[in-house]
């Protein structure tokens, strides 16, 4: 396994932290190596395209609230899969789930539930699993164990 990271793990905003360390857990769990940013496509749209195109990672995830930009603004700068989760800050989580999901043809971005971050970490590692065996591998540990 590469020991480059895997995953690129990238927060709106330092309050969507809490989501963030459930991807965390997963990621670790399964030896998947990642990497963790928080830039706000918002305020900081320059150095979030710097950090997208000098990433390794294969697989994006976007952990974002409120109008969740953050998944859709990484989908249009790259080809790799998107993953976002949006996060209950406001109107229970509803706005940043439509936000992430209502993306435009061409550019699609994968949501999972509202503050699922686990989710989002097991569907990275469905994707990687793909291309490297030891991935699935612990993939399966992972389930058989609940």
């Amino acid at each position: 396994m590469e020991s480059r990271p895997l995953v690129a793990v990238i927060a709106g905003s330092e309050s969507d932290m809490p989501v963030v360390e459930r991807v965390l857990r997963v990621l670790r769990e399964l030896s998947i190596p990642h990497d963790v940013a928080v830039i706000s496509a918002h305020r900081s749209p320059k150095k979030l395209e710097e950090y997208i195109a000098s990433s390794p990672a294969e697989v994006f995830i976007a952990v974002a609230g409120l109008a969740a930009h953050l998944p859709g603004f990484i989908a249009s700068r790259t080809h790799r899969p998107v993953i976002g989760v949006p996060v209950s800050a406001k109107l229970n989580g509803l706005d940043a789930l439509l936000s992430i999901v209502q993306m435009p043809r061409g550019v699609p971005v994968a949501c999972v539930g509202i503050d699922n971050g686990e989710n989002a970490a097991i569907l990275a590692a469905e994707i990687l699993a793909l291309k490297y065996p030891e991935v699935a591998e612990r993939l399966r540990g992972y389930r058989q164990l609940g």
